[in-house]
């Protein structure tokens, strides 16, 4: 008999699938066109959560510019910010400009950032800190936008508080009406002015804080863009602000109804609905959206990943999987078996480690040459441990044929390799590529493999953040445990793609194929080399 609770999961979690399927192909597209335009570096997509920072950044810069020149009382608001756009329109009227276009670019970025990471998968789990924590955000942001509105005093900010304090007036904890204080000019005082452009000056600071709480179990976060763009970002922005400036509607008037007027729509999205809608459908839109986005790391309820194992008796606490994870989930703690030798163990969060393996790749242990019955990292993954691995790759040269051989290693968030299979080559899957000790190529080769062939996410997108980064950097000898020097990199390929680089990826695999000498020829090499010593 079918559970009925389990049903329903299974539906929702197809449900999920789907919508993500879907708009990972859809950013992928994208992001495969702005990695043609401006290369990975340079990819805005990869970026969006620094672009993020970095325009609330450039927001307090140009709001404190702004705040020297406003008058915050009735009579002087919209005076003011008039004066400032046109009479100093060559600095104070681009400040301005800038100010609103950033704030709209702040929104955008952050939305795409939060789809980007549900369509991904990147949101549950040990990620799930990071999402709930961005949700309120986001709010924090609308809230800003609409006290920025309301301190230009014209007929937008004029619609915007009456339909606000109508909208709050719906729930029932104030026993007066709020909105009966803007029936006319004279109900308004300087005070509430003033605690406006304070609340509008302080939150943006509170917003600063807010990042590093959400940032604080990342692993080197994308805070800030490479300069080249956030040069181009400011440059598009600045051409934005002198081709069409940003201009203030005519003055605020609570004794003339405001009729037509213009809408951000980065901010102002629901007010439409505020006035064709009850009320309290709209509460209910905007509160159980809000709900249901939070809830989303739960939904549907899904099994813990397994966390990364530590083998004591082999661990020799030498930091290098501390600096590697992507999530700070490793740390060194004082030895609890009393070792002669050596003074600290790794220690891994359960609530923090997303079940990448990438520690396993920076082990010095992780290497398949050793002689031992015992054949275990001092740190793996339960479900995939360095000698499943090797297991794996013995298993995978008994199936390749007579000609030029290749083991081809991928993740699973990439391009399936197993689908890249043929008489000559056989794809092994990993959770991340990250976790691909170095040593174990140079294994996979003295077995008998002529190439190895490795990919995995886009460089700048990997699902683990940097697991695509590190392992290049351990074959180019940047990074420990590095690549032996007695591997020829010319029988190594490296293609990182994404789902929807299948045939690109095709096509450099059939290049690395032809590239590589036949298994007779390097053996004819082999002998020749003997032949030669002996003379």
């Amino acid at each position: 008999m079918i559970n009925p609770k389990q049903h329903r999961d299974n539906l929702l979690s197809r449900f999920l699938v789907a919508i993500q399927h879907a708009g990972k192909r859809l950013f992928q597209i994208a992001e495969g066109l702005a990695d043609t335009a401006f290369g990975s570096q340079n990819n805005p997509f990869y970026y969006l959560g620094g672009l993020t920072f970095f325009f609330l950044i450039v927001l307090v810069v140009s709001g404190f510019y702004l705040y020297f020149f406003y008058e915050a009382n009735i009579e002087g608001a919209y005076a003011s910010i008039e004066r400032l756009t046109h009479e100093q329109w060559y600095f104070g009227g681009v400040m301005r400009s800038m100010h609103r276009y950033v704030s709209d670019a702040m929104v955008l970025t952050m939305v795409l950032h939060m789809l980007r990471r549900f369509f991904n998968d990147r949101y549950n789990g040990g990620r799930s800190f990071s999402w709930i924590t961005g949700v309120p955000m986001l709010w924090i942001v609308m809230i800003i936008g609409l006290l920025g509105y309301w301190l230009v005093w014209d007929k937008q900010a004029q619609f915007i508080v009456v339909r606000s304090f109508e909208w709050l007036d719906w729930l029932p904890i104030i026993a007066e009406p709020v909105s009966r204080n803007f029936l006319t000019n004279e109900d308004l005082t300087n005070s509430l002015f003033r605690l406006v452009m304070v609340t509008h000056l302080g939150l943006p600071l509170f917003l600063l804080a807010a990042v590093l709480l959400h940032t604080n179990r990342l692993h080197k976060p994308k805070i800030i863009p490479p300069t080249q763009l956030a040069a181009g970002t400011m440059l598009a922005l600045l051409i934005l602000c002198l081709v069409k400036p940003a201009l203030s509607q005519a003055p605020a008037d609570l004794s003339l109804a405001p009729g037509f007027v213009h809408l951000d729509w980065f901010y102002l999205a629901a007010y439409p609905l505020v006035i064709i809608w009850p009320l309290g459908v709209v509460w209910a839109l905007i509160g159980g959206g809000t709900l249901i986005l939070m809830s989303l790391p739960w939904l549907p309820p899904r099994k813990p990943d397994p966390v990364a194992d530590v083998d004591l008796a082999s661990c020799s606490g030498c930091n290098l999987c501390v600096l590697d994870c992507p999530y700070e989930a490793i740390r060194l703690v004082p030895r609890s078996d009393g070792h002669p030798r050596y003074r600290l163990e790794a220690q891994v969060s359960e609530s923090k480690c997303v079940s990448c393996g990438i520690c396993t790749g920076s082990c010095p242990l992780s290497a398949p040459f050793r002689h031992t019955d015992r054949f275990k990292s001092a740190i793996e993954m339960p479900q995939a441990g360095v000698q499943d691995l090797r297991d794996k790759i013995l298993e995978a040269m008994k199936g390749l044929s007579a000609g030029k051989r290749i083991i081809i290693f991928g993740c699973n968030y990439g391009i399936d390799v197993t689908r890249l299979e043929h008489a000559g080559a056989v794809g092994i899957n990993l959770e991340c590529i990250g976790m691909l000790p170095a040593s174990f190529i140079d294994y996979a080769l003295r077995q008998g493999a002529d190439g190895v062939f490795i990919t995995g996410c886009r460089m700048g997108d990997c699902y683990h953040r940097l697991g695509n980064q590190f392992l290049l950097q351990r074959l180019d000898g940047e990074r420990k445990p590095k690549l032996s020097r007695r591997v020829t990199r010319e029988r190594i390929g490296f293609s990182l793609a994404a789902q929807a680089d299948q045939k690109k990826l095709l096509s450099e695999l059939e290049l690395f194929y032809r590239s590589l000498p036949s298994s007779d020829a390097v053996e004819d090499a082999r002998h020749m080399q003997k032949g030669h010593k002996s003379e």
